[in-house]
């Protein structure tokens, strides 16, 4: 291996740790959406206690909604959203400048007794490290943290600048990720370590959210066939979507990147409610879904179809016929993005896997979506995912393989050493 690569290994090694303490902590917060405060407020004051310049901001202190990328919000204060950007400036700039960005908020972590250990005290067993958000993305924002931490050990600092960001609302909108860009922060480009197995993750589909909101006729269930149920109409519009979705999927085969996926247009309706009797026909349901956008297509065209869709099947319900459901979009209305290959980032972050791993790496696309789309759709700042392995992203016992995280930080470490360029730390 060459020496430099010895080195930072070494170092990741020496902080090893640390690391894995500093993910526990991290995990330990339950940063689901609206309570990613104290998670954030910990990162900013572990940035600080490094030496790092903080930004720490809320999303109600950033004007964005005229911004392209931007997702409408419902169901959330923006007030106790809180963001962290890190700056590392170089005094005397010499490499090219980056963006690190991982986001803190996770999903829901369902029952409890469904775990096999409790998701917000995270265990170590069989080299796997077990916890919500652990892998997705908890893994990332740690790696790139401690990948820094690692060229600090090694005796070195970043010659150009880096900006750190920990960002919410990946899950549900990007607009943490906006935020950032609205603020000003800019790179020469920008690597997300979500957790792609150690893959070059290009391209993701983009996605979609959206509420129905069904009416009803209730009547006592004596005789509900003088009634309407809200709750079974809307499986009438459950099932329209769904031959909708394999329509698209016949349609993006001839993509040149998606169409390497086997049906990537996916739909889930993930939540519905409604109803206040058990006795009484329901006069209400609402059911909130996430569907990915036909890649190519401009997303108010795509709201366009699908609305057509929706009110083609209420016309097939004696009640919703005239009394149409309503489609709120609330939440992702994000774009598809690939990185086309040949870029220099690209093949700055393929040495540094092949350096640590010592094979060239995989490349993928994802049936989902990442922050990446902001930067570098919108921005023009080359982006793409690189992180460690693990399993069950929003599922019950999600963990992280230890020995490609560790991998991982030396890759991310020697990446930045590469891409920045680096000089002694006395000159820091």
């Amino acid at each position: 291996m060459p020496e430099p690569m010895i080195d930072l290994a070494a170092a990741v090694e020496q902080n090893w740790s640390a690391q894995l303490d500093w993910l526990k902590t991290l995990v330990s917060f339950p940063s689901v959406r609206g309570k990613e405060g104290p998670c954030q407020d910990w990162i900013a004051r572990e940035f600080a206690a490094r030496g790092w310049p903080v930004d720490r901001y809320t999303l109600a202190e950033v004007d964005m909604a005229h911004l392209p990328g931007f997702s409408p919000v419902m169901d959330t204060d923006y007030t106790q959203a809180v963001q962290v950007v890190a700056a590392l400036r170089a005094p005397e700039p010499e490499g090219r400048s980056l963006i690190l960005q991982g986001h803190v908020d996770v999903v829901p972590e369902g029952p409890l007794a469904m775990w096999a250990s409790p998701p917000y005290a995270p265990e170590i067993r069989n080299g796997r490290m077990y916890g919500r958000g652990v892998y997705d993305m908890k893994s990332g924002v740690t790696a790139m943290v401690f990948a820094l931490d690692a060229l600090r050990t090694a005796g070195v600092a970043p010659a150009s600048d880096i900006y750190v960001q920990t960002v919410t609302e990946e899950e549900c909108t990007g607009n943490g990720a906006l935020s950032t860009l609205a603020r000003g922060y800019r790179a020469d480009a920008c690597l997300i370590p979500e957790p792609t197995g150690q893959t070059i993750l290009r391209g993701t589909v983009g996605v979609m959210w959206f509420r129905l909101r069904i009416q009803g006729h209730p009547v006592h269930v004596s005789e509900s066939e003088h009634g309407t149920n809200a709750i079974l109409s809307a499986f009438g519009l459950i099932q329209a979507i769904q031959a909708f979705t394999r329509e698209l999927n016949e349609r993006v085969k001839s993509h040149p990147w998606f169409s390497k996926l086997a049906n990537p247009i996916k739909f889930n309706p993930g939540k519905i409610r409604g109803g206040d009797w058990a006795s009484s026909t329901p006069a209400w349901c609402e059911v909130d879904c996430r569907i990915a956008v036909l890649p190519g297509t401009p997303l108010a065209e795509f709201r366009k179809e699908l609305a057509a869709v929706i009110a083609r099947a209420a016309l097939n319900d004696s009640f919703l016929s005239n009394n149409p459901p309503e489609v709120i979009w609330n939440g992702f209305q994000a774009d598809d993005y690939v990185l086309e290959p040949g870029s220099e980032f690209e093949a700055a972050v393929r040495r540094a896997h092949a350096t640590v791993a010592g094979a060239e790496p995989t490349e993928s696309i994802l049936p989902a979506v990442t922050d990446g789309r902001f930067y570098g759709r919108y921005y023009d700042i080359p982006s793409l995912c690189y992180g460690a392995g693990g399993a069950a992203a929003h599922g019950f016992d999600e963990y992280l393989d230890l020995a490609s995280f560790k991998q991982t930080t030396t890759a991310l470490a020697t990446f930045v050493a590469d891409w920045c360029g680096v000089r002694p730390l006395a000159a820091a």
